[in-house]
Protein backbone atom coordinates (compact mmCIF):
# COMPACT_ATOMS: atom_id res chain seq x y z
CA UNK A 1 0.00 0.00 0.00
CA UNK A 2 1.11 3.02 -1.20
CA UNK A 3 1.77 5.78 1.87
CA UNK A 4 -0.78 7.65 3.94
CA UNK A 5 -0.29 10.58 5.39
CA UNK A 6 -0.95 10.97 9.05
CA UNK A 7 -2.51 13.98 10.95
CA UNK A 8 1.20 14.41 12.12
CA UNK A 9 2.55 14.88 8.65
CA UNK A 10 -0.79 17.01 7.48
CA UNK A 11 0.66 19.27 10.87
CA UNK A 12 4.40 18.87 10.13
CA UNK A 13 3.39 20.70 6.68
CA UNK A 14 1.86 24.13 8.28
CA UNK A 15 3.46 27.46 6.37
CA UNK A 16 1.32 29.85 7.61
CA UNK A 17 -1.20 31.32 10.17
CA UNK A 18 -3.73 33.87 8.67
CA UNK A 19 -6.27 36.07 9.14
CA UNK A 20 -9.78 36.39 7.47
CA UNK A 21 -11.63 39.02 9.08
CA UNK A 22 -11.33 38.21 13.26
CA UNK A 23 -10.77 34.29 12.71
CA UNK A 24 -7.41 32.67 12.42
CA UNK A 25 -7.23 29.29 10.24
CA UNK A 26 -4.52 27.42 9.85
CA UNK A 27 -3.46 27.06 6.20
CA UNK A 28 -1.29 23.93 4.74
CA UNK A 29 0.09 22.83 1.82
CA UNK A 30 -0.85 19.88 0.17
CA UNK A 31 -0.74 17.38 2.95
CA UNK A 32 1.72 14.64 3.06
CA UNK A 33 5.29 14.06 2.52
CA UNK A 34 6.83 15.27 -0.41
CA UNK A 35 3.22 17.04 -1.35
CA UNK A 36 1.21 13.65 -1.90
CA UNK A 37 -2.19 14.47 -1.97
CA UNK A 38 -5.21 12.47 -1.30
CA UNK A 39 -7.23 11.06 -3.64
CA UNK A 40 -9.19 7.71 -2.68
CA UNK A 41 -11.14 8.28 0.42
CA UNK A 42 -13.22 5.29 2.33
CA UNK A 43 -16.83 6.98 3.71
CA UNK A 44 -18.25 5.13 7.21
CA UNK A 45 -20.72 5.91 9.11
CA UNK A 46 -22.64 4.55 12.11
CA UNK A 47 -20.52 1.33 12.31
CA UNK A 48 -21.72 1.14 16.19
CA UNK A 49 -18.64 -1.42 16.45
CA UNK A 50 -19.76 -2.37 20.19
CA UNK A 51 -22.57 -4.73 18.18
CA UNK A 52 -20.38 -6.67 17.66
CA UNK A 53 -17.77 -9.64 19.07
CA UNK A 54 -14.07 -8.26 18.83
CA UNK A 55 -12.79 -11.10 15.86
CA UNK A 56 -15.90 -9.24 13.75
CA UNK A 57 -14.38 -5.98 14.61
CA UNK A 58 -10.84 -6.77 13.40
CA UNK A 59 -12.54 -8.39 10.54
CA UNK A 60 -14.27 -5.11 9.38
CA UNK A 61 -11.52 -2.98 9.98
CA UNK A 62 -9.30 -4.71 8.30
CA UNK A 63 -11.40 -5.48 5.31
CA UNK A 64 -11.76 -1.60 5.26
CA UNK A 65 -7.74 -1.15 5.26
CA UNK A 66 -7.70 -3.44 2.39
CA UNK A 67 -9.16 -1.02 0.04
CA UNK A 68 -5.81 0.74 -0.57
CA UNK A 69 -7.81 4.51 0.43
CA UNK A 70 -5.63 7.53 1.36
CA UNK A 71 -8.16 8.20 4.56
CA UNK A 72 -11.18 6.95 6.01
CA UNK A 73 -13.91 9.36 6.85
CA UNK A 74 -16.29 8.32 9.86
CA UNK A 75 -19.42 10.44 10.28
CA UNK A 76 -20.32 9.07 14.07
CA UNK A 77 -21.40 6.23 16.32
CA UNK A 78 -18.25 4.31 16.51
CA UNK A 79 -19.04 3.25 19.92
CA UNK A 80 -20.69 4.30 23.38
CA UNK A 81 -19.19 6.62 25.37
CA UNK A 82 -17.69 4.14 28.19
CA UNK A 83 -16.23 1.97 25.27
CA UNK A 84 -15.15 4.47 23.03
CA UNK A 85 -11.59 4.42 23.91
CA UNK A 86 -11.34 0.98 23.52
CA UNK A 87 -12.48 0.96 19.61
CA UNK A 88 -10.40 4.43 18.89
CA UNK A 89 -7.80 2.40 19.81
CA UNK A 90 -8.53 -0.87 18.08
CA UNK A 91 -9.16 1.33 14.78
CA UNK A 92 -5.90 3.15 15.36
CA UNK A 93 -3.97 0.25 15.21
CA UNK A 94 -5.52 -2.04 12.33
CA UNK A 95 -5.95 1.07 10.19
CA UNK A 96 -3.00 1.89 7.96
CA UNK A 97 -4.09 5.25 7.09
CA UNK A 98 -5.17 8.56 8.63
CA UNK A 99 -8.92 8.47 10.07
CA UNK A 100 -10.65 11.25 10.06
CA UNK A 101 -14.03 11.42 12.50
CA UNK A 102 -16.38 12.91 14.22
CA UNK A 103 -18.58 11.69 17.08
CA UNK A 104 -22.41 10.77 16.61
CA UNK A 105 -25.17 10.35 19.86
CA UNK A 106 -24.23 6.90 20.86
CA UNK A 107 -20.67 7.93 20.86
CA UNK A 108 -21.38 10.34 24.46
CA UNK A 109 -23.87 7.04 25.85
CA UNK A 110 -23.12 6.28 29.81
CA UNK A 111 -21.04 8.80 29.67
CA UNK A 112 -21.14 13.17 29.31
CA UNK A 113 -20.90 15.51 26.23
CA UNK A 114 -17.95 17.16 27.78
CA UNK A 115 -16.38 13.92 29.05
CA UNK A 116 -16.11 12.17 25.86
CA UNK A 117 -14.74 15.20 23.93
CA UNK A 118 -11.98 15.50 26.48
CA UNK A 119 -11.05 11.85 26.45
CA UNK A 120 -11.55 11.95 22.61
CA UNK A 121 -9.25 15.32 22.26
CA UNK A 122 -6.52 13.35 24.44
CA UNK A 123 -6.91 10.01 22.01
CA UNK A 124 -6.97 12.13 19.21
CA UNK A 125 -3.18 14.21 19.93
CA UNK A 126 -1.50 11.05 21.26
CA UNK A 127 -2.59 9.16 17.76
CA UNK A 128 -0.30 9.45 14.61
CA UNK A 129 -3.25 8.55 12.04
CA UNK A 130 -6.70 9.56 14.72
CA UNK A 131 -7.62 12.98 13.91
CA UNK A 132 -11.11 14.47 15.84
CA UNK A 133 -12.51 17.28 13.52
CA UNK A 134 -14.80 18.72 15.58
CA UNK A 135 -11.38 20.43 17.08
CA UNK A 136 -11.92 22.96 14.49
CA UNK A 137 -8.95 22.27 11.43
CA UNK A 138 -9.51 22.44 7.97
CA UNK A 139 -7.80 19.71 6.27
CA UNK A 140 -6.75 20.08 2.65
CA UNK A 141 -7.07 17.10 0.94
CA UNK A 142 -5.89 18.23 -2.58
CA UNK A 143 -5.65 21.47 -4.26
CA UNK A 144 -9.14 21.99 -4.76
CA UNK A 145 -10.92 19.97 -1.95
CA UNK A 146 -11.24 20.21 1.79
CA UNK A 147 -12.19 18.64 4.70
CA UNK A 148 -14.27 19.36 7.52
CA UNK A 149 -16.49 18.16 10.37
CA UNK A 150 -18.33 18.42 13.69
CA UNK A 151 -20.44 16.14 15.65
CA UNK A 152 -23.67 18.23 15.48
CA UNK A 153 -26.67 17.33 17.46
CA UNK A 154 -30.63 17.34 16.40
CA UNK A 155 -31.67 20.05 18.23
CA UNK A 156 -35.28 19.63 18.14
CA UNK A 157 -36.46 22.33 15.61
CA UNK A 158 -37.71 20.56 12.86
CA UNK A 159 -40.86 19.01 13.28
CA UNK A 160 -42.68 18.30 16.35
CA UNK A 161 -41.02 18.06 19.46
CA UNK A 162 -43.29 18.51 22.04
CA UNK A 163 -46.00 16.48 20.65
CA UNK A 164 -43.39 13.66 19.68
CA UNK A 165 -44.05 10.63 21.87
CA UNK A 166 -40.27 9.41 20.85
CA UNK A 167 -37.91 8.62 23.86
CA UNK A 168 -34.34 8.37 22.65
CA UNK A 169 -31.75 6.50 24.61
CA UNK A 170 -30.23 9.80 24.39
CA UNK A 171 -32.20 11.25 27.18
CA UNK A 172 -31.71 8.72 29.86
CA UNK A 173 -27.81 8.16 29.59
CA UNK A 174 -26.10 11.31 28.48
CA UNK A 175 -25.56 12.88 31.71
CA UNK A 176 -26.49 16.88 29.91
CA UNK A 177 -29.64 15.36 28.87
CA UNK A 178 -30.85 12.92 31.44
CA UNK A 179 -33.02 13.50 34.15
CA UNK A 180 -34.24 16.97 32.33
CA UNK A 181 -37.87 17.67 31.67
CA UNK A 182 -38.89 18.14 28.12
CA UNK A 183 -38.28 22.20 28.41
CA UNK A 184 -35.06 21.97 29.63
CA UNK A 185 -33.93 19.16 26.96
CA UNK A 186 -35.10 21.38 24.43
CA UNK A 187 -32.95 23.99 25.37
CA UNK A 188 -30.03 21.85 25.44
CA UNK A 189 -30.70 20.08 22.25
CA UNK A 190 -30.82 23.67 20.90
CA UNK A 191 -27.71 24.90 22.37
CA UNK A 192 -25.82 21.59 21.12
CA UNK A 193 -27.69 22.35 17.40
CA UNK A 194 -26.19 26.07 18.17
CA UNK A 195 -22.76 25.42 18.68
CA UNK A 196 -22.49 23.33 15.71
CA UNK A 197 -23.64 26.28 13.28
CA UNK A 198 -21.19 28.33 15.03
CA UNK A 199 -18.76 26.00 13.99
CA UNK A 200 -19.65 25.85 10.57
CA UNK A 201 -19.94 30.05 10.59
CA UNK A 202 -16.45 30.43 11.59
CA UNK A 203 -14.69 27.34 9.53
CA UNK A 204 -16.42 27.07 6.43
CA UNK A 205 -16.26 30.48 4.46
CA UNK A 206 -12.49 30.34 4.58
CA UNK A 207 -12.51 27.40 3.58
CA UNK A 208 -14.44 28.07 0.51
CA UNK A 209 -11.92 31.47 0.26
CA UNK A 210 -9.48 28.76 -0.08
CA UNK A 211 -11.06 25.99 -1.69
CA UNK A 212 -13.61 25.19 -4.64
CA UNK A 213 -15.09 21.81 -2.87
CA UNK A 214 -15.73 21.16 0.89
CA UNK A 215 -16.31 18.00 1.91
CA UNK A 216 -18.39 18.30 5.48
CA UNK A 217 -18.58 15.68 8.03
CA UNK A 218 -21.84 15.47 10.24
CA UNK A 219 -23.28 13.12 12.55
CA UNK A 220 -26.76 14.37 12.03
CA UNK A 221 -28.64 15.47 8.69
CA UNK A 222 -28.87 19.30 8.51
CA UNK A 223 -32.48 19.21 6.10
CA UNK A 224 -35.43 17.26 6.72
CA UNK A 225 -35.08 16.10 3.11
CA UNK A 226 -31.63 14.16 4.02
CA UNK A 227 -33.30 12.06 6.89
CA UNK A 228 -33.67 9.12 5.27
CA UNK A 229 -35.31 5.96 6.94
CA UNK A 230 -36.16 2.81 4.78
CA UNK A 231 -36.12 4.62 1.89
CA UNK A 232 -38.90 7.96 3.08
CA UNK A 233 -38.26 10.65 4.64
CA UNK A 234 -38.14 10.61 8.43
CA UNK A 235 -42.09 11.40 10.17
CA UNK A 236 -42.49 14.74 12.08
CA UNK A 237 -42.20 12.98 15.20
CA UNK A 238 -38.95 11.44 14.97
CA UNK A 239 -37.49 14.71 12.82
CA UNK A 240 -37.15 16.43 15.94
CA UNK A 241 -34.45 13.97 17.24
CA UNK A 242 -32.81 12.75 13.26
CA UNK A 243 -32.20 16.39 12.42
CA UNK A 244 -30.46 19.52 13.08
CA UNK A 245 -32.08 22.82 11.92
CA UNK A 246 -29.45 25.53 12.89
CA UNK A 247 -26.71 23.95 11.01
CA UNK A 248 -29.12 23.31 8.19
CA UNK A 249 -30.27 27.36 8.12
CA UNK A 250 -26.47 27.85 8.63
CA UNK A 251 -25.06 26.07 5.31
CA UNK A 252 -28.28 27.20 3.40
CA UNK A 253 -26.91 31.08 4.02
CA UNK A 254 -23.76 30.32 3.49
CA UNK A 255 -24.24 28.57 -0.08
CA UNK A 256 -25.88 31.12 -0.93
CA UNK A 257 -22.46 33.47 -0.80
CA UNK A 258 -20.79 31.39 -2.27
CA UNK A 259 -22.40 29.79 -5.48
CA UNK A 260 -19.42 29.18 -7.50
CA UNK A 261 -18.20 26.61 -4.64
CA UNK A 262 -19.48 23.11 -3.82
CA UNK A 263 -20.27 21.48 -0.60
CA UNK A 264 -21.14 17.51 -0.18
CA UNK A 265 -22.33 16.77 3.59
CA UNK A 266 -21.67 12.69 4.42
CA UNK A 267 -23.63 12.04 7.56
CA UNK A 268 -25.83 9.16 8.87
CA UNK A 269 -27.75 8.88 12.59
CA UNK A 270 -30.97 8.10 10.85
CA UNK A 271 -29.57 4.26 9.47
CA UNK A 272 -31.38 5.28 6.24
CA UNK A 273 -29.32 5.69 2.73
CA UNK A 274 -30.34 8.86 0.07
CA UNK A 275 -29.11 12.16 -0.70
CA UNK A 276 -30.44 15.46 -1.10
CA UNK A 277 -29.55 18.09 -3.35
CA UNK A 278 -30.97 20.77 -1.66
CA UNK A 279 -29.25 23.56 -3.63
CA UNK A 280 -27.36 23.56 -6.88
CA UNK A 281 -24.12 23.71 -5.01
CA UNK A 282 -25.53 21.88 -1.92
CA UNK A 283 -25.61 17.65 -2.03
CA UNK A 284 -26.30 16.10 1.05
CA UNK A 285 -25.63 12.56 1.25
CA UNK A 286 -27.13 9.68 4.54
CA UNK A 287 -25.49 6.26 5.00
CA UNK A 288 -27.48 3.31 6.01
CA UNK A 289 -26.44 1.40 8.47
CA UNK A 290 -27.45 -1.85 10.13
CA UNK A 291 -26.72 -2.73 13.70
CA UNK A 292 -24.12 -5.72 13.73
CA UNK A 293 -23.35 -5.01 10.45
CA UNK A 294 -20.95 -1.84 9.18
CA UNK A 295 -20.04 -1.65 6.07
CA UNK A 296 -18.52 0.87 3.42
CA UNK A 297 -20.89 3.24 2.38
CA UNK A 298 -18.77 4.87 -0.44
CA UNK A 299 -15.32 4.85 -1.78
CA UNK A 300 -15.18 8.41 -2.76
CA UNK A 301 -12.76 9.54 -5.34
CA UNK A 302 -11.88 13.24 -5.93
Amino acid sequence: MAHCPSPADVQSSLISLCQVGSFAYNVWKNIGIGGSVMKRLAWLTDIHLNFLQMPSCVEFLDHVSRQNVDAVLISGDIAEGRTLDTYLGLIDRRLTCPVYFVLGNHDFYYSSVAATRSQVRSLSNLSERLYWLTDGVTVPLNETTALLGHDGWADGRIGGYFNSTVLMTDYLIIDELARADSLTRYRKLNELGDECAAYLSENLPPAFDQFEHVILLLHVPPFKEACWYEGHISGEEFLPHFTCQAAGDTLMEIMSQYPSRQLTVLCGHSHGRGQAQIRDNLLVKTGSAVYGAPSIQEIITI
